[in-house]
């Protein structure tokens, strides 16, 4: 295998790893420039090369591979004689001085197309130029290059194919010409130049219709030309009109009225080319149209309608009246709104399109619906009989009034004078209008007129006192009425309320009197009814005031007070207490409260009662009644001469007084207690108990229970004697008037004896115990039942034996000899 085998081999087996430029060693390659047969790579510098060897081998086609041998100092080479649109493996080795290959990289380029050839440049247009040109194999698309003479202006164009067309290019200038193939790789070298020339611009066309026949064109005169071409031509026909001209204006005539034109023009240049075309279309004015009717709208607002023949060409249509008004319409007829009522006038019609308005129609005249009447009014020279009536206005035959009430009601005249009569109600608005007719026809809107009666008096007026000095006076709202006024007479006639409320309350009126009270209806129109009638009421009645409480007995208590008031008036006088209450009437100034518990305190006021209602209760009194008596007195004898007496508390009571009464005496104690120790009882009297309880405000009440009496007499003057027959007598006296058995008991330390005595006996005998004993003796008085009814005080007796000193005894702990 020769050494350019064995490098093929080597390239290959390169293209099969990479597509992509490859490095080894630090090296890089890179594309420069590339031509439809040449190209140009750029590689890095690596470290110790003295060479570098560049080979090119087409990829997908026979040929035979190109080599180029650089020095070691150069960085960029190029390989010629390549074949166009081709792909070429370009591969790079760098080799040090003994010709060893330190390092390689590889690339894929592909080659530009062939290169074009311009077959014919040619300008239709004032700013281009079109080149025609032969189309090369590869080329997937192509660049049209054109530059002015003086090298101001550059341009490229891609383009697909031929031809090729270069834009905004100057008018009548000289441009060099070239044609560049391009395809995936790059573009060719431009193609052998050519030279071509712009044509002159079109002529700028103006154009107008003064008249409806014809057409004015006009231009600025275009630089570089020698002459000029127009040709006209009617749309929708085969009519065509060339003038040619040295000038900048045409004038072209006699042509169809309302039709649209088109005018095409050029210019020439002194070579003889023709330049560009501009085409512009003018229509002439519409033909006048004529008027076929006029007539007055049907509707709310007064117009007139305007109708006419369509005309050729014509955009827009506009009626103008001769009083300045107008409409406009794209169709046959338009609405002139408002026009003015009560005229006759006249109306032509004017064509419009772009070119200009046409000439006027002849003029149609026409009258208008009359006037309605500006002023309107309504007299009511009597309540209920009223008329409407109104100025005459001019072009009227006949007038309709038409009167409707607020609340639908409708009445119409028919009539040529100025004036309509009508019934009309109070409290009623009517709403008037008159209607105008003539040859024409109603006027569509009239002129409308109020007209309020004065409102009705109110009924169903009803007056209730709501409190001792305050009317509330109620009533049916009524017809018409904005506002209430309320007034009394008694009150000179000032106004209470002036409310739009259908209530009033009239206060800080008198007690006890009538007031004639008048309800006015009113409205803001018709001012106020005066014929309303009074209606009478009378407030409540005075308060009386107590003027004394003077306590009866323990339970009755007079109350006197001031009568205030006239007339059937009751008095009630209420007693109010914590859980009770108690109530007196009379028809004058004194009343008794009956049946009062004692012990309590009750607020007492008076209060006055009418056919109308209830007084303000008056000032109140606090009244007390007097405490109550206690529940039981207990009298109990502590001595012959000393008692406890005890009782129930009393309700009300904070102290009392406590006496014991008889013939014989009596006692009395004070005490804030519920229980007394008296002395200086007698015993064996009666006597009567009496309790007085008082309270803390002072009040009394007298208390009598069932009377007491004292307990019977101890007996006075007890002796003991030895009898002759061996027994033993206790002697005694008896005090007081009651007589009463009484028992003795006689004990000694040896013996105890007891024995009874009748009543009236003042003795009693006993058989006598060893002498020499001490013998306590005990004399009692005893009741029916035989109960001691008092405790008396023991005495002491010694009984001596015979022959020993006789009538010893001992008395209360004292020794005493008889």
């Amino acid at each position: 295998m020769g050494t350019m085998q064995l490098k093929m081999l080597k390239l290959l087996l390169l293209l099969t790893i990479t597509e992509i430029c490859t490095a080894q060693n630090d090296i890089t390659l890179s594309v420069f420039t590339v031509t439809s047969k040449s190209l140009a790579v750029q590689w890095s510098f690596p470290a110790g090369a003295s060479s570098y060897k560049i080979t090119v081998i087409p990829k997908n086609s026979p040929g035979q591979p190109v080599f180029a041998q650089f020095s070691g100092n150069t960085v960029l080479g190029s390989v010629n004689s390549l074949s166009p649109n081709t792909i070429y493996t370009v591969m790079l080795e760098a080799m040090d001085n003994d010709g060893n290959v330190l390092s390689s990289a590889d690339i894929e380029v592909t080659t530009a197309p062939e290169v074009p050839s311009i077959e014919e440049a040619y300008s239709k247009k004032s700013d281009s130029i079109t080149v025609e040109f032969t189309e090369v194999a590869g080329a997937t698309s192509y660049i049209v290059r054109a530059e002015s003479r003086s090298g101001d202006f550059f341009s490229e164009t891609s383009v697909g194919g031929s031809p090729g067309t270069v834009q905004q290019l100057q008018p009548y200038t000289d441009y060099i010409l070239r044609v560049i193939s391009v395809n995936s790789g790059r573009r060719s070298q431009p193609s052998l130049a050519t030279e071509n020339r712009t044509v002159v611009m079109a002529p700028d066309l103006e154009t107008d219709a003064p008249t409806n026949n014809t057409i004015n064109v006009t231009w600025p005169r275009v630089e570089h030309a020698v002459f000029y071409t127009l040709c006209l031509f009617q749309q929708g026909s085969s009519t065509r009109l060339k003038r040619n001209t040295t000038n900048t204006m045409v004038v072209f005539d006699n042509l169809t009225p309302g039709t649209l034109y088109c005018i095409k023009g050029t210019a020439w240049d002194a070579e003889g080319r023709i330049g560009d075309d501009l085409t512009v279309c003018q229509i002439t004015r519409p033909p006048t149209p004529d008027v076929t009717h006029v007539q007055m709208t049907q509707g709310r607002s007064l117009g007139i309608a305007v109708y006419w023949l369509s005309v050729q060409g014509a955009r827009i249509y506009m009626a103008l009246t001769s009083n300045g008004k107008n409409c406009s319409s794209q169709n046959n007829y338009c609405f002139i709104i408002p026009a003015e009522c009560g005229q006759n006038r006249s109306v032509s019609v004017i064509a419009y399109n772009d070119a200009g308005p046409s000439s006027p129609s002849q003029p149609v005249n026409y009258i208008t619906y009359p006037c309605p009447p500006e002023k309107i009014w309504v007299e009511e020279p009597t309540a209920g009989n009223c008329s409407v009536m109104w100025d005459s206005v001019p072009l009227v035959e006949h007038y309709i009034a038409y009167i409707k009430r607020d609340d639908g009601a409708e009445h119409s005249c028919n009539t040529t004078k100025t004036t309509c009569q009508f019934f009309c109600m109070c409290g009623y608005t009517y709403l008037t209008s008159v209607f105008p007719y003539n040859s024409a026809g109603s006027s569509l809107f009239a002129h409308v007129r109020n007209y309020t009666t004065i409102p009705c008096c109110p009924h169903d007026v009803t007056i209730k006192l709501v409190s001792t000095e305050t009317l509330e006076i109620m009533w049916s709202p009524v017809k018409g009425s904005e506002l209430y006024k309320t007034t009394a007479a008694e009150t000179h006639d000032v106004i209470h309320c002036n409310d739009t409320s259908p209530v009033c309350a009239l206060s800080d009126l008198k007690c006890n009197t009538g007031y004639a009270v008048t309800v006015t209806s009113c409205c803001e129109l018709r001012g106020c009814n005066t014929t309303c009638k009074a209606h009478i009421h009378e407030t409540a009645p005075c308060t009386p005031q107590i003027v004394s409480l003077t306590q009866i007995n323990n339970s009755t208590y007079k109350v006197l007070i001031t009568t205030p008031n006239t007339g059937d008036t009751n008095y009630t006088i209420t007693a109010t207490g914590r859980y009770d209450r108690h109530t007196c009437h009379s028809p004058n100034d004194r009343c008794e409260l009956t049946q009062l518990p004692c012990g309590k305190t009750y607020e007492v006021t008076a209060v006055a009662t009418s056919a109308v209602g209830k007084s303000l209760p008056g000032f109140s009194k606090i009244l007390e009644t007097g405490p109550c008596c206690p529940m039981y007195v207990n009298v109990t004898q502590v001595t012959q001469a000393m008692t406890n007496v005890t009782w129930s508390p009393g309700h009300g009571a904070r102290s009392y007084i406590v006496a014991l009464t008889s013939l014989r005496g009596h006692a009395k104690c004070h005490t804030l207690d519920t229980h007394c120790l008296m002395g200086c009882i007698t015993c064996g009297t009666n006597y009567s108990v009496y309790l007085e309880a008082i309270s803390s405000s002072g009040h009394k009440s007298e208390c009598m229970y069932k009377g007491f009496s004292s307990s019977a007499c101890c007996p006075t003057g007890v002796k003991l004697y030895r009898r002759s027959n061996n027994t033993l007598r206790v002697y005694w006296r008896s005090l007081g008037t009651q007589i009463y058995n009484h028992t003795v008991q006689l004990s000694g330390t040896r013996a105890n004896n007891t024995c009874m005595a009748a009543a009236g006996s003042m003795y009693c005998d006993m058989e006598e115990g060893p002498c020499g004993d001490v013998y306590t003796v005990v004399v009692a008085p005893v009741g029916h039942d035989g109960v001691i009814v008092l405790f008396c005080q023991a005495r002491w007796y010694s009984v001596p034996c015979p022959g020993s000193n006789a009538g010893m005894m001992i008395s209360h702990g004292k020794r005493r000899t008889n």
